[in-house]
């Protein structure tokens, strides 16, 4: 034995979106950051609905481990809507059907998978959830050991010392898009960090690096600078006064990853978090109490309230270096 520790070994649920026009890109290039670090082993995909349709979600999935090389992981189709409200199931675009609709996923159902996976190795899994959570809810709901049998998940999502600042989505996306889902996998009794827009908006994807991105020669590197591009521009279209518009874009997703082999990336908080759910203009936020009262609330997760940008910056970078 060479004393290394044990690989981290995790199932990716995942939105992905990139090469949807008009959607975040950083889902994308935290499954590439996942492949790239050698302290991980991704075992699986999930998908569901989320920043792209689920059926997009998947194609992308399977066209993106090609492009890196690691077209033996299986892809698991998820759910095509949020959990309570089960007709809101969006269409797939005809372009990304066009494009990419001669790929397939893996027979099954995302769902099932996480549980049978979970169930056969109590834990040994970890879930990177980095899209609402819907599978994992849906999860928890099929078997409530999940929440058990998972070594740890690990979530993008939520913000817990600001504020969105938008009437329209008071919550981060993820919860807001599904705060029922979100409120059960808290409630689960399972291990879990989050990653929230606190320290994820401070990681950024500049202009300049999506241009050195696109005028590589990886097949990957290239779509996904151009796409990066595009989306940075989106942004700026959508947002003009914004201190960054034009300029870069966040890369919340990629840091949900990295803090799998970096810890030390981000500052970790005991905290006991609640989604609001239900009707009201609060739907899809998260509360989040720091245990500094005389009675606090028993602590169900552990929040990131601050991050190293230079440190992940460096690491990002180099990990997707020739990726």
């Amino acid at each position: 034995m060479d004393g290394r520790s044990p690989a981290t070994r995790i199932i990716l649920d995942t939105d992905l979106a990139m090469g949807v026009p008009g959607s975040d890109i950083d889902d994308g290039f935290a499954l590439a950051l996942a492949l790239a670090e050698p302290s991980v082993t991704l075992e699986a995909i999930t998908t569901v609905n989320g920043n792209a349709d689920v059926e997009s979600a998947t194609l992308l999935s399977v066209e993106l481990l090609e492009r890196l090389g690691a077209s033996s992981v299986p892809v698991y189709r998820g759910a095509s809507a949020p959990l309570a409200f089960p007709d809101r199931r969006r269409s797939t675009p005809e372009a990304i059907r066009a494009q990419f609709g001669h790929r397939q996923a893996t027979p099954g159902y995302a769902a099932v998978e996480l549980v049978t996976r979970a169930a056969a190795e109590p834990g040994l899994l970890t879930v990177v959830a980095i899209g609402p959570l819907t599978n994992l809810a849906a999860a928890v709901t099929i078997d409530p050991d999940f929440a058990t049998n998972v070594r740890e998940i690990v979530i993008m999502g939520g913000v817990f010392l600001g504020h969105t600042h938008e009437t329209r989505m008071p919550g981060e996306f993820n919860f807001w898009n599904d705060p029922e889902a979100a409120d059960a996998v808290l409630r689960s009794g399972a291990t879990i960090r989050i990653v929230g827009l606190d320290v994820t908006e401070q990681v950024r994807l500049t202009r300049g690096h999506a241009e050195a991105m696109r005028a590589s020669s990886s097949s990957f590197s290239q779509f996904a600078g151009t796409h990066a591009l595009a989306w940075i521009d989106h942004l700026a279209s959508w947002s003009p006064g914004s201190a960054n518009a034009g300029r870069s874009c966040a890369m919340h997703d990629p840091l949900a990853v990295a803090v799998l082999a970096h810890p030390e990336l981000v500052t970790w908080r005991r905290a006991h978090v609640e989604v609001v759910t239900g009707p009201g203009i609060a739907r899809g936020g998260a509360v989040a109490d720091l245990l500094a009262g005389s009675d606090p609330p028993t602590p169900n997760v552990e929040i990131a309230v601050d991050v190293d940008v230079d440190a992940f910056l460096d690491y990002f970078l180099s990990s997707l270096h020739g990726a």
